[in-house]
């Protein structure tokens, strides 16, 4: 799992990254540029036929990248996310520890059976500034630890 050395300070701590489930929208797309598209193409000429291909080993390389560049993590400061692959689309957003409301998650059965959830880092004066991220791998157990730290952080008066 490789960090963004440029974001994350030396304490932070990763604590969810997208699942296996959030693959399976890179795949269904693979199939039907792969499986569907490009024997289409073939219909009208090998030049075409390259071009799709071409064109959609990038989609999917990107798009399977782009899922994997998600990062859920906390700091001293706060809890963020980390995602983007192309330069000029990596950024980081988060909650700063001050600010939070609540760490929560969907549960359902599939959620349950795939252990992937939606996970809500709520911000206690602005939606816009909140995090939801779906497809969290063990994002139970990333809402636990968040809610724990908050809470820890406000008996000891870190936070208010």
């Amino acid at each position: 799992m490789e960090l963004d050395k440029a974001a994350m300070t030396p304490q932070a701590r990763v604590i969810g990254v997208k699942s296996w489930t959030a693959y399976a929208g890179v795949l269904a797309l693979a199939g039907l540029l792969f499986l569907i598209a490009l024997p289409l193409s073939f219909r009208w000429n090998e030049l075409a036929a390259g071009t799709v291909l071409a064109g959609s080993s990038l989609i999917v390389v990107y798009r399977f990248l782009l899922v994997r560049s998600v990062q859920l993590y906390y700091d001293d400061v706060g809890v963020w996310v980390v995602s983007g692959v192309l330069p000029w689309a990596r950024g980081v957003a988060g909650v700063k520890w001050r600010d939070m409301d609540e760490a929560s998650y969907v549960n359902g059965f599939v959620s349950w059976v795939t252990r992937s959830y939606t996970v809500r880092i709520g911000h206690r004066f602005t939606k816009e500034s909140e995090i939801v991220l779906h497809h969290i791998a063990g994002g139970r157990k990333a809402v636990e630890t968040v809610n724990a730290i908050h809470q820890q952080m406000i008996r000891s008066g870190a936070v208010d």
